[in-house]
């Protein structure tokens, strides 16, 4: 019996490595790449997801031993961000006409309550999910997709090519007109509560600023992590930054509510006098 089981190792450590039975469950990269070559869209799709997942961890791995150096360019773009649009709204605000009709100020004209802060939070949750999408967007047509390009020929080829940059373009005009939109839309409310509260509305957005100035660079956090990645081709990294930028802005935006909510409509009453 022993000389059996000798022979019966022996056999076993002389046979081929690719004739030994695989680790069930094991799944390598290198295994990955021979799916991705003989069965298509699937496997390199499987392979795009690990890499952008290992890319990810990476890059979380990094910012965590120094994250000042990645943060403070966050803040500097999300700043330059909100000054350009709260100037845009002071300048719509003074050149348009007021608005006939009434606009409730909670905590000047109605009571300040909880469910008011719950109204803040949800329309600028709103707005980060966009901007958080954003940031995606730009993760999966400037890192996925070309990785899967890569491993493609002929029309799969072509496709994926042109649907990065295709995308990006896309993200680039939802974004400006996103912006947009909420200068617009805060200028016209500021121009009718400035007429409505009789100051200009200069006065009103300084009244506005002890919450608007952390609000909005909460909120543009992930927009300014998509602008530093994709001035360094940096696309890679974009899955990491909206995971940590939305983590970031969760706990502003809830203090900024009820500063908004509870403290600027009296920093207002006391510019009025």
């Amino acid at each position: 019996m022993i000389e059996a089981k000798g022979l019966k190792n022996a056999r076993e450590a002389a046979a081929p490595r690719h004739a030994r039975p695989a680790r069930p469950g094991a799944l390598s990269l290198k295994r990955l790449r021979t799916r991705a070559d003989g069965s298509g869209m699937a496997a390199a799709s499987d392979l795009a997801l690990v890499q952008g997942l290992r890319h990810t961890r990476a890059t979380l791995t990094r910012w965590n031993a120094a994250p000042w150096p990645v943060l403070k360019g966050w803040l500097a773009g999300a700043f330059a961000i909100t000054i350009g649009l709260l100037l845009c709204v002071l300048v719509i605000g003074t050149a348009m006409e007021s608005d006939a009709s009434f606009i409730p100020f909670v905590g000047a004209t109605e009571a300040a309550t909880f469910g008011a802060v719950g109204d803040v939070l949800k329309r600028n949750a709103l707005v980060l999910a966009l901007h958080g999408f954003a940031c995606v967007a730009g993760f999966i047509a400037g890192s996925s997709l070309p990785e899967q390009a890569d491993r493609y020929s002929g029309l799969y080829r072509r496709v994926h090519d042109r649907a990065g940059p295709l995308a990006i373009t896309f993200v680039v005009g939802a974004t400006a007109f996103s912006l947009a939109t909420q200068a617009f839309a805060l200028g016209a409310g500021a121009a009718t509560l400035a007429a409505q509260d009789g100051i200009s509305p200069a006065l009103l957005l300084l009244g506005l600023l002890p919450h608007a100035i952390p609000e909005l660079v909460a909120l543009f956090l992930p927009l300014a992590a998509w602008v530093l990645a994709s001035r360094r081709d940096h696309w890679h990294e974009l899955l990491a930054a909206t995971i940590t930028t939305v983590t970031l802005a969760v706990p502003v935006l809830v203090v900024a509510a009820f500063v908004e909510v509870y403290v600027s409509p009296q920093v207002i009453v006391a510019l009025r006098g």
